[in-house]
């Protein structure tokens, strides 16, 4: 049964009931043949202007939930799009706008799904294509040396030295993808202490030191003096700053220059940056550094780009920190990238 039907079933039960009892009370007074007539003439007419009332007056309500049911239709079959019109009657205007709101967060989660989707499918093919690279390698190398096709011993130590490099490659990108898995997965629990920045980037100098030499690079740090100690993970903040400096190595040209610089701020922040001499970064590509395995180097060759997961690690540690990362463009070459801490003095 329709709702118009149910209503209007309501609406005349009740009329009629009150019919009945006003002519049963018209019988008891004994009126007059002429009035009682016209009395009873007059509470028919009543009854149909009352069902005409209602039919005007439900006539909104019945509007407004068509449209609902038209719009829960339309988002059964995938439109997201739709929108319910607001209505004079208070409960029906809410509905209709906790309606639109509903819709409006499905279109979000369904985007959003839809982003997650290709985002995964291109993961898989990169993360397929990083994988295969060295495997192929090792496998080549492997069947060289089994069949014996290398016989003076010097390129007999290069292939060892190939696998060598190859298999740490492998594993390298295993360990990152672990890590990455692990961040997303909040399984990852941090163990602040009160940790000296300063000291934090001896140490990751030092971890870079022989990509550092090999390249002839010059390391400029400037730091405040008397810095207030940061409340880190010092393992976890570690790996981050370890990412981001690696980064500006590995597009830093031969002899040149990286500067690391420190500032800290009135609302209780210390701001790391970390600029390089490179080619930089195009405008196009500054939104997407961050993602994972998105490569500024579209060839995914090796030489030229790391994995592509060493930036995305980094933000996601420097966010659990609650901190924030950034990269800017350099006025003459290169990038800037920075980071903010909290300080441990402030709360």
């Amino acid at each position: 049964m329709k709702i118009r039907t149910q209503l209007l079933l309501a609406n005349i039960a009740s009329i009629g009931v009150i019919v009945i009892f006003l002519i049963f009370s018209y019988i008891e007074m004994v009126l007059p043949p002429a009035i009682f007539n016209l009395l009873v003439f007059i509470t028919l007419i009543a009854t149909v202007i009352s069902i005409l009332v209602h039919l005007y007056l439900t006539k909104p309500i019945l509007k407004s939930i068509r449209d609902i049911s038209a719009g829960a239709k339309k988002i059964r079959e995938g439109d997201f799009n739709c929108r319910i019109n607001g209505s004079n009657i208070i409960e029906l205007n809410t509905m209709a706008l906790n309606f639109n709101d509903m819709n409006e967060q499905l279109l979000k989660s369904f985007e959003n799904l839809s982003k997650s989707e290709a985002s995964r499918k291109q993961l898989v093919a990169n993360i397929s294509h990083d994988l295969r690279t060295p495997i192929a390698s090792i496998k080549a190398f492997s069947e060289a040396l089994e069949d014996g096709v290398v016989e003076d011993k010097e390129t007999f130590h290069q292939y060892l030295r190939t696998l060598g490099l190859e298999t740490q490659r492998l594993s390298d990108l295993i360990d990152e993808l672990f890590q990455l898995s692990q961040l997303d997965a909040d399984g990852i629990t941090l163990v602040k202490q009160p940790y000296h920045i300063d000291q934090l980037i001896l140490e990751t100098l030092q971890n870079q030191l022989f990509q550092i030499e090999e390249k002839k690079l010059n390391i400029e740090v400037d730091l405040p003096e008397q810095l207030e100690p940061v409340s880190i993970d010092p393992s976890k903040m570690k790996q981050a700053v370890i990412n981001l400096l690696e980064n500006a190595i590995r597009y830093s040209p031969m002899n040149g220059t990286i500067k690391i610089i420190g500032k800290k701020d009135k609302y209780g922040f210390i701001k790391i940056s970390m600029a390089d001499e490179g080619q930089g970064i195009p405008e196009a590509d500054m939104p997407y550094v961050f993602e994972r395995l998105y490569r500024v180097e579209k060839s995914r060759n090796r030489e030229t780009g790391g994995s592509g997961l060493g930036l995305a690690i980094a933000k996601s540690i420097i966010e659990l920190h609650d901190g924030e990362i950034g990269v800017e463009r350099n006025d003459k070459a290169g990038c800037t990238f920075w980071f903010t801490l909290k300080r441990n003095d402030q709360r």
